[in-house]
């Protein structure tokens, strides 16, 4: 463990457990992936994208941590996603955490939205986040002891505006978190979100983080400075730990004071 590391909390009760991460090759998948895996979990994780997974299991196991297993899945494709789970769950040989959180910001006005593109952005952003679940449940149930982590967004708060699909379907995943914890909490399964404001991940680096975006995010943050996946790790590991037993049905906003 490096000394960065070293500065936050270690969970005992997360060595050894199980985990399946959706959408975790890159941003702040890839950081959960990391996350886990320094805490002694047994990892697994969904993506399309092989190469940056190749990589991020390499770089894992070479600092010594548990090497997580990547599975190819495309999270649209529904009878993927079904096999994918079933066959990760073997390979664990169980499943005590769910982390759902691929997902797409595609940039479109609302004059740009088609049926066909509503359909595929509600695919990525939500509609996974209900079946993967749903596939996982058995296993879950089995645990005795399960946590759910669904990944919304603060931009359904603020609103944002640029990106109609995304934040409907943002919005849904508390909806949908509220309604699991009271279905699933009879089974000791624990169900709550995370809403992310602007972290700033390689990709939005590449692709958003202009000078104008940056100041305006610092003028809505509280805090005047960046945020980083770590940190959004560091509330998934509590989350995900015994430490947060008795907590269930709740969203938790992480955005340095915007929304």
């Amino acid at each position: 463990m490096t000394n960065h590391e070293s500065q936050f909390a270690i969970y005992p009760s997360i060595k050894g457990r199980r985990v399946l991460i959706t959408g975790g090759a890159t941003g702040i998948g890839e950081a959960f992936v990391t996350g886990f895996a320094q805490q002694g979990a047994r990892v697994a994780f969904f993506d399309i994208q092989d190469e940056a997974a190749r990589q991020l299991v390499d770089q894992i196991e070479s600092n010594g941590h548990p090497k997580p297993d990547y599975i190819h899945c495309d999270i649209t494709d529904l009878d993927a996603v079904r096999t994918s789970v079933l066959s990760t769950i073997e390979s664990l040989g169980g499943l005590d955490i769910l982390i759902n959180n691929a997902a797409n910001d595609l940039r479109q006005t609302v004059e740009e939205v088609t049926p066909e593109s509503w359909d595929r952005l509600m695919a990525v952003n939500l509609r996974h986040q209900f079946f993967v679940t749903q596939a996982a449940l058995p296993a879950l149930k089995q645990s005795g002891s399960a946590s759910i982590i669904n990944m919304s967004s603060i931009s359904w708060l603020i609103p944002s505006v640029g990106v109609p699909v995304y934040v409907t379907a943002k919005a849904g995943i508390v909806g949908l978190t509220r309604t699991l914890a009271h279905e699933v909490g009879k089974d000791n399964i624990r169900v709550n979100a995370i809403l992310p404001g602007a972290i700033v991940t390689e990709k939005q680096r590449r692709l958003w983080l202009t000078p104008e975006y940056s100041a305006e995010v610092l003028a809505n943050q509280a805090l005047k400075r960046h945020l980083l996946p770590d940190e959004v790790v560091r509330l998934a590991l509590f989350l995900a730990a015994e430490d947060s037993s008795a907590i269930t049905g709740q969203s938790y906003i992480v955005d340095g004071g915007w929304a």
